[in-house]
């Protein structure tokens, strides 16, 4: 567990470096980390249980001890929208395992569930924010969230599925020598 949490927090933003023209060395962000496909690949290795308890030790220590987020920490991070795809997270893993328990891992039930586990993760965030919103209420800001962390990233989280697909094999022979 301690290695996931490792893991898991060290999986942060990804920076490109881009010379342009006038050769000022600028960075582009890609709008994703490389968190969701690492939970995605820590879940299809190990138990749901122990994927959750990495993950929670991961918030817990996001929220009270170090900055360890996206883009921060501490308990103001509860406000942020970014928080809500957090908490996507659970319902992410949780559809993930269900290939662990069927062991029917192949590449069509890993992309049927990753599809589902993803928009399952948005609508998390959606839901999150959607209550924000009201709680505030700043009903402009939704559309604005609505863009910049669901519609906006979506498909690059779609796209960090194809990648692990190139380690499905692996990782069932690993569950059959178990």
């Amino acid at each position: 567990m301690s290695l996931q949490l490792l893991v898991i927090t060290s999986m942060l933003p990804v920076y490109i470096p881009l010379t342009f023209i006038n050769k000022s060395s600028n960075n582009f962000e890609l709008p994703i980390t490389w968190q969701i496909p690492t939970i995605i690949l820590l879940t299809l290795i190990f138990h749901r249980k122990v994927v959750f308890r990495a993950f929670s030790i991961y918030i817990i220590l996001g929220l009270f001890i170090l900055p360890v987020f996206h883009q921060g920490g501490s308990l103001g991070y509860l406000l942020t929208p970014n928080f809500g795809y957090l908490l996507g997270l659970y319902p992410l893993i949780k559809i993930i395992d269900n290939l662990n328990n069927r062991n029917n891992l192949n590449v069509g039930n890993f992309l049927k569930n990753g599809f589902i586990a993803i928009g399952a993760m948005h609508l998390t965030g959606i839901f999150y924010n959607f209550i924000q919103v009201i709680f505030y209420s700043q009903f402009n800001l939704f559309l604005y969230n609505l863009g910049k962390y669901s519609l906006g990233k979506i498909g690059y989280h779609f796209l960090m599925l194809f990648p692990l697909l190139l380690l499905i094999k692996p990782i069932e022979r690993l569950k059959r020598i178990k």
